[in-house]
């Protein structure tokens, strides 16, 4: 009796264990579908940024934009998906200029925000880069956009997760400088070119790397 109290036990913990897991395994398996459509994407935008000239990266952008729709359409929980859309969408909108540029500001600004509700680590601090990025330097004229003491936020909280990043210190950098605090413009333009590439982005962190170096002169 007591042997087969056991085993009941046995089989109960078993099978309370194996249902416990599932939740654990069914998020895997949809991290596992779409790491590989944001390895495409990252690597398409990294060629796109860093081989060719602005104002020609248009319809690689576009194109880019509208495959991070239908991902993260698929699979709107999950952060980093939405990371990807708002770092491509804030490319697009600098690259349309004024024309066009304020839909894919907000497309930009509305996934980078739901990714940090997500993944308050926004990515690495990936998301919160690029938000400040694009309340700096997203042109001029456009509603909600523009906003100096909010990019600032983002960048500081860019920095708090990742202070050796060469985008963030870049972009922080630039922003300084714009900021008219050029001492402190230089501490992150220096930051940057002796800053950290990431693993799968060193053509566009080296891209960035070589611009920090210019912006370090001007200075």
């Amino acid at each position: 009796m007591i042997r087969r109290r056991l085993l009941t036990s046995a089989m109960g913990l078993g099978i309370s264990l194996g249902l416990s897991l599932l939740p654990l395994a069914a998020a895997q398996a949809q991290a596992q579908a779409w790491e590989a459509s944001v390895e495409g994407m990252k690597n398409h935008w990294e060629r796109v940024v860093t081989e060719q000239p602005e104002g020609e990266r248009g319809a690689g952008l576009k194109a880019l934009a509208g495959q991070a729709e239908r991902l993260v359409e698929a699979y709107p929980d999950a952060a980093v998906p939405l990371v990807w859309q708002g770092i491509i969408e804030a490319s697009w909108a600098r690259e349309r200029g004024s024309l066009g540029a304020l839909s894919s500001a907000k497309s930009a600004r509305a996934a980078l925000e739901r990714a940090v509700e997500i993944d308050p680590q926004g990515h690495n601090g990936s998301a919160y880069v690029t938000l400040g990025a694009l309340y700096d330097r997203v042109p001029g004229g456009l509603i909600g956009f523009g906003d100096s003491e909010t990019a600032e936020r983002m960048f500081q909280q860019a920095l708090e997760i990742r202070p050796d990043g060469i985008d963030v210190n870049f972009y922080y950098a630039a922003f300084l400088k714009e900021e008219d605090r050029l001492d402190e413009a230089r501490e992150h333009a220096r930051r940057a070119v002796d800053g950290q590439v990431r693993p799968g982005r060193k053509a566009s962190d080296e891209a960035l790397r070589d611009e920090a170096r210019e912006l370090l002169a001007s200075l």
